[in-house]
Parts: C-alpha cells; structure tokens; sequence
C-alpha cells in the first residue's frame, strides 16, 4: 500500500535527501562519544565496565530490536515508523543530553537504541520501494551507505568540534534539531508504503528473538570483559542459545515469521550477511580506539583530533561511491575481496601506531580503512536488499541492519574489552605509588591520565609514559586481530558467493531481482 503515485525522478532523489538525515543521526550516535568519554570519566567517573556500556547500550537495545521494528513498519507503514521513532530518538536525546549519573546515561543511550532501531529500516525499506530501477537502487543504497558509514567517520569531528565548545551533553543535544527537521519535511516529501500483511504480528517470536541476542550479548560482551568465562556469562550464554533454537523452530511453525528464511537459503543474501555482520566487527573495535589514541596518548584536544579524523569521513564517501563501478568491472565477489583486502592492510598498518608519534601512521591507516570498509557495506547491503521482494523489504532491511548493528556493537564489546584487558595485564605502575592511584591507573588510561597529574612530577610523568605504551601495545594488538578477520572474510565471502555461480561467468555474480 503506498498512500502517494509513484514520483518522478527529481522527487525520488529529495525523498532520498530526507531520507539520509536520520541515518547520519543513528550512524554518528555510534561514534559521537569516542572523544567525549574522557570528559563523561572525569564528570560522572564511571568503572571500565560501565563506560564500555555506556558506548555499547545503545548499539545493542538497537541491534535487538531491527528485526522487530522492521516487521512493524511492513504492516503499520514505513514512514509512520520512520515518525514514530525520530521522535522517541529525540526525547531520548534530550534525556541523555542532561544526565545526571552513569546509570540515567546509560539508560538514554538504550532508549535512543529504542528509536534507532524504528529509523534504519525504515529509510532502507523505503528506498527499496522509492527506487524500483535497478540502476536507481544501487546509487541510492551506495549514497544511503556513504551516510551511515560518514556518520560512523564524522561523530568523532562533530563530537570533537562540539567538546571544543560546550559540555559532552552537546553531543546528544546536536540530534534534536535534526530530528525536527525530519518530523518536518518527511511527511510532504516521502511516501508512505505498507505491505497487505493480513496475519497477527508474531509476538512470540519477536520475544524470543530479543531474548536470544540479549542473552547472547551480554554472554560475550561479559567473557571479553573478565578474558574468560563465568557462572553469569555461561548461563547467559545457555539460555541464549536455548531461546536461539526455540525461536528457530517457532518460526518454522508460525503462519507469519519474523524471519524469511527463503532469504538465508540465497546464498547472495546470506554471503551479504556475514561480510555486513563479521565486517563490522572488525571495523567498530579499532575505530573505538582512533579517538583515544589522538587525545589520551597523543595528548590532543578534542577539535585537533577530530581533525585528524575528518579524511576518514572522505574516503568512506570515495568508498561508497566507487563501490557500483567497481562492481561492473569485476563482479560482486571480487570487489567484496577487494574491500576486505584493502580493511586487512589498513588495520596492519595501524597497528604500527607508536605511543609517542604516531599519527601519520594512524592517518594512512585510519584512511585506507574508510575506503575498504565502505566498498563492502555498500555492495554486502545492496546485494541483500536487491535479493528481498518488495513486499518484504522491512524484513530484509531489518536482517541487514541488524547484522551490522550487532557487529558493530560486539566488535567494540569483544576487541575493546581485548585491549583494555592487554592494557591492564601490561602498564607498569612505578613503584611507590599509592594502592588506589595504582588501581585507577590499571583500570583505564584515562584513570591514569588523571591520577597522574596528582602525583609528584617524575612519577607522574613516568606512570603516564608507562601507561600510555601500554595502551598502544592494545591497540596494536585489537587492530591485528580485526586485520586476520577481514583476511578470513576475503577468502569465505567469495566462496559463500560461488555457489551462485553455476549459470554465469567466474568473474561476475548476478544480482537477485526482487519479485
């Protein structure tokens, strides 16, 4: 059902304009925090633990809920979804904009999470519809992933821009006008589309769904904290993995599952998948540490590291741009390896940062990482949007989404909690020291930072120095392990793809055309 006649070129393109806005919002709020966490420490002085939660609520409860909300907006409308969900985005903003405590903050970021999960799938789904020309399609989702993946690159400059200025609450409070804007210009210029689904929304499984990544999630994000297992990470991870296979056979049963499975069974969709998932993975883990690295080891301010950031913004639009022309000249396959090939280097020479001058290292890398990463989300999400009918595209933009939410999200949980776990087993604490300084300076290099301007000078000097080797040597360690990562994923992805090949050439793998 669309509520609008199919529009003509030149509106289609406004409508994709509109449609952008939110998708920057949801992409920046993944990163706009890199720079502000030294000032939330220092204000509202929270554990490791709940500063990685604090940067992680939000991309769970949002990773949680994709698949869900995606179903929703097939039924009640793409675009009342699209409404629904900015405004809740921007209330939340507000809230977190003026938290008080770690534990109000914390809670925000997972209402906004609430929100973004309502935005995303919307504006894919919607162009999926806007745009029924193949050609069309594909530049509009390779603008759609220059937004999401500049959002990724610009919320550290915006971040740094505004601490240059105002207090971290900025970085929340930036959303509200924007999202004003949308509530605005949405409704004139963007269709409504909804899909004649006459069955009962599938409660059931929506439940189990976000019971099992909940559980699984906490699972792995707690083992990577402690660098093992314990009583509460194997119950959790037991109980997610029971309510995983529960959810599995209700959907086989149900008349309307949440899930497509025909769409995991097309080798294009479900290859798109694991390259968007396993991807973003290795991508968000390293980039969590860019904006430490510039401020805590480097010793930069906020505006002069978000600087340093902004060409990493550039080349992902260069990414995303280049990405459907790569595509014509070698196939889906060899471009995916192509952009895995390019993430690898890029993390091996980041991984070179040194503690004391290695910005131009991170430079280089920070910029060829932009430009791989974005060739393969533009093509992985295309792929997957272009395999789903119409009539699903929710769905479909859904599984995508959250896919690369979910990665994103645990690739700052497992390789974030891998380098502060190198961190603290490697910063040496002069002796001398007292035991909570000592403490505090194990815990995080931010703590460090700060207790060591209460030291006497020598010490204090010698315990940062130590403290930021240490952090280097995590860093370096975290971007290794997302590099083998992205080589695994240059080999699998085109294999996962070649199954697809028994009717075409070796060198091309032909889009799925939606029904």
């Amino acid at each position: 059902m669309q509520d609008t006649p199919r529009q003509g070129g030149a509106v289609r393109w406004i409508a994709l304009t509109v449609l952008v806005l939110p998708v920057v919002l949801v992409s920046m709020d993944l990163s706009v925090l890199y720079l502000a966490i030294p000032t939330i420490s220092r204000d509202l002085e929270p554990s490791s633990s709940q500063m990685l939660w604090i940067l992680d609520s939000y991309a769970f409860v949002l990773a949680s809920l994709l698949i869900v909300m995606g179903n929703v907006g097939d039924r009640i409308g793409r675009r009342r979804l699209l409404l629904i969900g900015a405004t809740l985005f921007g209330v939340a903003s507000t809230v977190a904009a003026f938290a008080p405590t770690t534990e109000v903050l914390i809670g925000a970021r997972a209402a906004m999470g609430v929100g973004g999960a309502t935005l995303m799938p919307s504006t894919l789904a919607l162009i999926r519809n806007i745009f029924d020309d193949p050609g069309e399609r594909t530049r509009a989702i390779g603008i759609w992933t220059a937004a999401f993946a500049g959002g990724g690159a610009l919320g550290p400059v915006v971040g740094g821009v505004l601490l240059d200025f105002f207090s971290w609450g900025s970085v929340f409070l930036i959303n509200v006008p924007v999202i004003a804007v949308l509530l605005i210009l949405a409704r004139p210029l963007v269709p409504e589309y909804a899909s004649p689904v006459n069955s009962r929304f599938d409660i059931v499984g929506a439940l189990l769904l976000l019971g099992t990544i909940l559980s699984v999630v906490y699972a792995m994000k707690h083992s990577a904290e402690i660098i093992g297992l314990d009583q509460s990470s194997i119950v959790a991870l037991l109980l997610g993995l029971g309510l995983g296979i529960t959810f599995v056979l209700q959907q086989r049963r149900t008349a309307a599952p949440l899930v497509d499975t025909g769409l995991l069974r097309n080798p294009i969709f479900l290859a798109g998948l694991v390259a968007v998932t396993v991807g973003m993975l290795a991508l968000m883990g390293p980039n969590l540490f860019f904006a430490w690295y510039l401020q805590l080891v480097l010793g930069m301010g906020p505006l002069v590291a978000a600087l340093w950031l902004l060409p990493m913004t550039f080349t992902a639009a260069i990414g995303a741009t280049t990405a459907p022309k790569l595509l014509k000249t070698v196939g889906l396959a060899r471009s995916l390896a192509i952009g895995f090939m390019i993430s690898a280097l890029s993390l091996v020479i980041v991984a070179f940062s040194r503690a004391t001058d290695g910005v131009w290292i991170l430079l280089v890398g920070g910029m060829l990482l932009g430009l791989g990463a974005t060739i393969v989300l533009t093509l992985a999400t295309e792929s997957m949007v272009s395999a789903a009918p119409a009539s699903r595209a929710g769905a479909a933009s859904a599984i995508s989404e959250t896919g690369s939410e979910l990665g994103g999200a645990l690739g700052i949980a497992v390789l974030g909690s891998v380098g502060t776990a190198i961190y603290r087993a490697s910063v040496d604490v002069p002796s001398g020291v007292p035991t909570e300084v000592a403490d505090a300076a194990r815990e995080t290099l931010a703590g460090a930072a700060q207790m060591a301007g209460e030291l006497p000078a020598e010490i204090g000097a010698a315990l940062l120095d130590n403290a930021r080797t240490a952090f280097a040597f995590g860093f370096s360690i975290a971007a290794v392990s997302a590099a083998v990562i992205m080589l695994a994923l240059a080999i699998v992805v085109p294999r996962m793809l070649a199954r697809q090949r028994s009717t075409t050439s070796p060198d091309e793998v032909p889009m799925t055309p939606a029904p």
